[in-house]
């Protein structure tokens, strides 16, 4: 009940008592007024959202942390009767969402349309909706409400740097034989021809194959192994840490800024994943082909792994892993590298982020360097974030076994970080530099 509706009841039952006591004229007619008055606003009230409908869209589903997110509200009358206000409640959860407006004085058959700009400060799926709309009574005694459920979601993926430079190991070049493993991508190894299926590209199709058998024939390709780079993402629940932080209570102030800057929150988590995303899309710009593996789920008996390959898909593929991906797995990083070790043809590089202090790290490491591949670790500095210390006595460990390390703490700048050139064995433990003040930033 609304304090409105409170008080014309309370005045009412003054009206009807002293009618009572006194009998006076007056009192009937304030009681036929409230009366009337409550009957009135209860039909308004009733048909004020009949024949009101509310529309939400937006032009893409997939969006990164730092850029604007804009979605369209479209709220129509298809009655004959103007609705003198109407409250659109966004409920999204997605943070700092501003889809909430109040329209007043839309005409019937008509409709109002306006813009919803969102400035994406954290990485995850989120869910457009549901949307409330809220109306009533010139008074406001009887509020009605309906709720339009949510049809879409959003997939924000993790902030991404530009790397200018990253290690790419000395040793097995690209180049060497196939590993008779098929691949959609054009290579340089061709292992066979097929018949064409719908859906294959006709830049793929054997000319002379297919005049020779009187039907379209296309050519197969395999990898080649020494062009792969596989990231190790370390997901452990007990290694990563966070410093107490509060969120923006609004995603942005100057939306029309395309130069808004946004900070990673204090966490081994994000800085993680945003550092394998960044080195994802780098490798891949590249023509690398890039493998995932992660083992972020408690319940999973098996790590989640995506195959290397090439291309703008491959890296949709390793964001939708990284978009939502929370830390709650039980598997030390060392155990995930000397598992697939074995697996992994020489020569590839093998990029691991992981924020333990482990002494097994190093082990798994020199591990992988025996085995043929050509590992790099980059350490996220855990005291930094409130966790164990022993991250810089873990990167001489690290170090003295041949293998390039970088340190990366609360507060770097991820570009400078992963982009300056003090990997090699005798300077992997200089810090970087690190910002006079905030967190690493993306311009968005």
């Amino acid at each position: 009940m609304s304090r409105s509706l409170r008080i014309v009841l309370i005045l009412l039952g003054l009206s009807l008592l002293a009618l009572a006591l006194t009998g006076l004229s007056v009192y009937a007619r304030l009681s036929y007024l409230w009366a009337a008055l409550l009957a009135v606003s209860w039909i308004w009230s009733r048909l004020s959202l009949r024949g009101v409908e509310v529309e939400r869209r937006t032009r893409t589903l997939r969006a990164h942390v730092g850029t604007i997110f804009e979605e369209r509200f479209t709220v129509k009358n298809e009655g004959r009767l103007p609705r003198l206000w109407i409250h659109v409640r966004d409920l999204s959860d997605l943070p700092g969402s501003r889809g909430s407006r109040v329209l007043t004085l839309i005409g019937g058959r008509e409709q109002r349309t306006y813009r919803a700009r969102t400035r994406l400060t954290e990485r995850g799926v989120f869910t457009l909706g549901p949307t409330e709309i809220v109306s009533g009574d010139l008074f406001g005694l009887f509020p009605v409400r309906r709720e339009v459920a949510s049809g879409h979601s959003l997939l924000v993926y993790p902030m991404m740097v530009h790397v200018d430079a990253f290690p790419s190991p000395p040793g097995l070049l690209p180049g060497g034989e196939a590993l008779q493993l098929r691949t959609h991508q054009v290579t340089p190894n061709a292992s066979g021809v097929r018949e064409y299926v719908p859906g294959d590209p006709m830049n793929r199709i054997h000319w002379l194959s297919s005049a020779r058998r009187d039907r379209l024939i296309v050519k197969e390709f395999e990898l080649d192994p020494m062009a792969e780079v596989w990231l190790f993402l370390d997901a452990q629940r007990r290694v990563h840490h966070q410093e107490s932080y509060s969120p923006p209570s609004e995603a942005v102030e100057a939306i029309w800024s395309p130069w808004q800057d946004v900070v990673l929150p204090p966490s081994t988590e994000e800085y993680a994943v945003s550092i394998v995303a960044t080195l994802a899309r780098h490798f891949l710009r590249r023509d690398r082909a890039v493998g995932l593996i992660s083992y972020y789920r408690a319940s999973q008996r098996t790590p989640d792994l995506l195959p290397p390959d090439r291309g703008g898909r491959q890296l949709g593929k390793i964001l939708e892993v990284l978009a939502p991906l929370r830390a709650e797995g039980s598997l030390p990083i060392s155990a995930l590298m000397t598992a697939h070790a074995q697996h992994m043809p020489r020569g590839s590089t093998v990029i691991v982020v992981t924020p333990s202090v482990d002494d097994e790290v190093a082990l798994a490491a020199d591990l992988l360097s025996q085995r043929g591949l050509r590992p790099v670790v980059v350490l996220i500095d855990a005291a930094s974030f409130g966790g164990a210390s022993g991250t810089e006595e873990l990167a001489r460990a690290v170090a003295a076994a041949d293998v390039p390390v970088c340190q990366v703490g609360n507060g770097d700048q991820l570009a400078a970080a992963l982009s300056a050139g003090s990997y090699g064995p005798m300077n992997t433990g200089a810090r970087l530099s690190r910002r006079p003040a905030g967190r690493p930033v993306v311009r968005g």
